[in-house]
């Protein structure tokens, strides 16, 4: 449904969907219930001011009933955030696509206590595009090619090649060179298959019997020795790590960091699988090692074939490098 209030700061207008019935004569009774006890007094202004509209923009005020509107829609008050001292590198831009490098721990979209500093919020405030919305998503630690759409008329025609699967993406990670103690022995290449499953009052996805809906290839790419460099990750006796590319097959939440784990090969500095570790403040010297490497699909305006690589490298690979 589209939002009768523009972008303002990067930011959407808050949807509300007020109550068929219940004890409240006003939608201002309802807000009074919901956030009254945070700031009555804002929701009394905001009212008053014209500032909280329902479908065509049609201002509330204290007295309209609840019955008379479905939606409203409103402006959070945000709060005062830390910028996360990480960058956006652009990729490509044209009228129809922007293609960014998305850096480890910021968040795709806004959400929690990232609003602000968010990829796509950043965004909207630097090229002053109120209209750009994100093809897909990456977890907020995760970095790579990350897709999003400038123009609401051309919109459709990409996110048809997200729900039918015509895009491919690529990633890689470093992970342990051998699986850990408890695990067999992997012959790689290798395809990981099994259900995954995850519900918004649970953090870590779960794998669960039934149908498999979650596929992802993995290949190693290259070996090297994980414990030699001062400050290097271990994430195994032997301190060897390696690095694999990974192609899903299908885009489950946190498939890629699960289908690893699964094999005793838990991606580095990754804070949920296989252990689920205490929360703790962002350590930006250790970003998990996964990285969206690629995206390539037939662009649906020129009926070509492109593709998108992320010019980021992984940390624990670099190392190696002379």
């Amino acid at each position: 449904m589209q939002s009768p209030l523009p972008v303002r700061d990067g930011v959407n207008a808050t949807r509300l969907r007020l109550p068929d019935e219940g004890p409240w004569d006003t939608a201002m009774d309802y807000m009074m219930h919901r956030w009254g006890h945070i700031d009555p007094q804002g929701i009394e202004d905001r009212f008053d001011a014209g500032e909280i509209v329902g479908e065509g923009g049609i201002p509330l005020d204290r007295a309209t009933r609840l019955e008379d509107h479905t939606f409203i829609w409103y402006y959070r008050t945000l709060p005062p955030e830390t910028r996360i001292p990480v960058e956006l590198d652009i990729l490509y831009q044209d009228e129809h696509l922007l293609v960014v490098d998305k850096p480890h721990f910021l968040p795709t979209t806004p959400g929690g206590t990232y609003i602000q500093e968010s990829a796509l919020v950043r965004l909207r405030n630097q090229l002053e595009l109120p209209d750009l919305i994100p093809m897909h998503r990456l977890d907020r630690m995760t970095a790579g090619v990350l897709l999003l759409s400038t123009n609401p008329e051309t919109r459709g025609r990409y996110q048809v090649l997200f729900e039918k699967r015509q895009v491919q993406k690529e990633y890689e990670c470093v992970s342990a060179a051998e699986p850990a103690p408890g695990y067999p022995a992997v012959d790689f290449p290798v395809v990981v298959r099994n259900r995954m499953t995850k519900s918004r009052s649970y953090l870590l996805a779960e794998v669960i019997d039934g149908e498999p809906n979650a596929e992802t290839r993995i290949e190693r790419l290259e070996t090297f020795d994980g414990g030699a460099r001062p400050g290097a990750a271990v994430t195994h006796p032997a301190h060897r790590l390696a690095r694999y590319r990974l192609e899903p097959h299908s885009g489950k939440t946190h498939q890629l960091r699960v289908h690893m784990a699964s094999l005793g090969l838990g991606i580095v500095n990754d804070a949920f699988y296989p252990d689920l570790l205490d929360k703790a403040p962002d350590d930006y010297t250790k970003p998990l090692q996964l990285l969206a490497r690629g995206i390539r699909f037939v662009d649906p305006i020129s009926q070509k074939p492109v593709e998108y690589r992320s010019r980021l490298e992984l940390s624990e690979a670099v190392r190696t490098r002379p």
